[in-house]
């Protein structure tokens, strides 16, 4: 049994995160993390880009070499899951029967791939992409596939078709729902994915649903839908959602639900347990205050930094400006704000040029942009949605003016 000042549950983008800000506010205590996988803290999202497509190395993608952890006193008990935490005796358990004890705990878990329930979802080449684990078992797949079929038109799913599409797969993407993105973009920009994706030899498929995955000997051979139509294919990859990884937390008691419910400090209804991330379950000025969960790097790190500082005894508080990006052949989108609820969508520029944003407007203020390569709009929009300011239409429709100038 090991005791801690502070253990942090998970080594991703938060967790990691936590324990750098924890130094750089001065926090000499001893710091633990324990994260599920075996290696050190690393980005995720060039695992559906850039190390999928075999653009970056693993090495390139580490958050911090081995020895920065090293230098600054983080221990890393890698390779470990939490199964129980005990909030009175301050204390977490792991699978493997080990006990470590802790002054303050930061959850950083963030959550795992939601998976098919149907018959077949757990065939041999069926792939969901959320760890290294997942990217090198597709990796190494992909010399023996021809054809693929991903299952969800978000980001995740879109920029996976986009990497197989790059190599030469026969792609198919099946989206439940009557558009791509429609939960968190306006109609332009999901029309303008699909155009851009079609285009690359992607089949999008809107509005359809998987009845089963079929295989043969152990492995999948293609997807039959609702209607009887069966896609053939080597590989499957499910990209449709995540499911909060706390159950650990609840069951301990901690208030929440779709995830652990967290103050603007990011504290649990536990006396001295943190949680951020993915996670988390927070009021988010950018979504009127309501409580919802921010699934992005920006979000983990943010949390993180308010964690780390309170625990350092200084004040801090979460309100940061919801950020995100999406890359998809040489298509970069940046996306900053909260579009959901919008009543109102302004088209900036001409999407057949490639490059052009789409504003949205809640009762006459700017609450998001969604930046198609279009780097200024998103930098100065940024201010906007900051702000809350309210501009006609017709200027934000008028692509010559900076919105610097708004």
């Amino acid at each position: 049994m090991q005791d801690y000042d502070v253990v942090i549950v998970g080594a991703g983008h938060g967790g990691a995160q936590a324990a750098i800000a924890l130094r750089q506010a001065k926090f000499d205590g001893t710091i633990a993390v324990i994260g599920d996988e075996p290696d050190l803290p690393y980005e995720r999202p060039p695992l559906s880009k850039e190390y999928l497509a075999g653009d970056k190395p693993f090495d390139r993608i580490l958050i911090r070499p081995a020895s920065f952890w090293q230098e600054r006193g983080v221990e890393m008990l890698l390779g470990r899951e939490v199964t129980a935490v005990d909030p009175v005796a301050h204390r977490v358990m792991t699978a493997d029967g080990k006990s470590f004890g802790y002054r303050h705990l930061i959850w950083a878990t963030g959550g795992a791939p939601r998976r098919l329930t149907c018959a077949g979802h757990d065939l041999a080449g069926v792939h969901t992409v959320r760890t290294r684990a997942d990217a090198d078992r597709m990796m190494a797949e992909l010399a023996h596939v021809e054809r693929a079929v991903v299952i969800g038109g978000g980001y995740i799913g879109l920029e996976a078709a986009a990497v197989l599409a790059k190599f030469g797969k026969q792609v198919t993407l099946l989206e439940a729902l009557p558009r791509v993105l429609a939960r968190v973009a306006g109609e332009p920009l999901s029309r303008f994915y699909e155009a851009e994706h079609r285009a690359s030899g992607v089949d999008v498929r809107l509005g359809v649903a998987v009845d089963c995955i079929l295989g043969r000997d152990g492995r999948v051979s293609g997807v039959r839908l609702a209607d009887g139509e069966i896609v053939p294919a080597e590989m499957v990859i499910v990209g449709i959602g995540i499911v909060p990884a706390v159950a650990p937390l609840l069951d301990a008691g901690a208030a929440g639900g779709s995830g652990v419910a967290v103050d603007a400090q990011c504290r649990t209804s536990l006396a001295d347990v943190f949680a951020i991330g993915d996670c988390a379950l927070h009021a988010n000025a950018y979504a009127d205050g309501a409580a919802i969960r921010l699934e992005s790097v920006q979000n983990a790190n943010d949390q993180a930094t308010v964690v780390a500082k309170t625990i350092a005894g200084q004040d801090a508080a979460y309100h940061a400006v919801p950020w995100f990006w999406s890359n998809q052949y040489d298509l970069k989108l940046q996306t900053v704000g909260l579009s959901s609820g919008h009543d109102a969508a302004v088209l900036r520029g001409d999407p057949a040029t490639r490059s052009f944003s789409l504003v949205y407007l809640k009762k006459g203020r700017v609450i998001a942009l969604d930046c198609v390569n279009a780097v200024k709009d998103y930098v100065q929009g940024r201010k906007l949605v900051e702000s809350g300011a309210v501009v006609a239409p017709e200027r934000l429709a008028d692509a010559t003016v900076p919105l610097k100038e708004m």
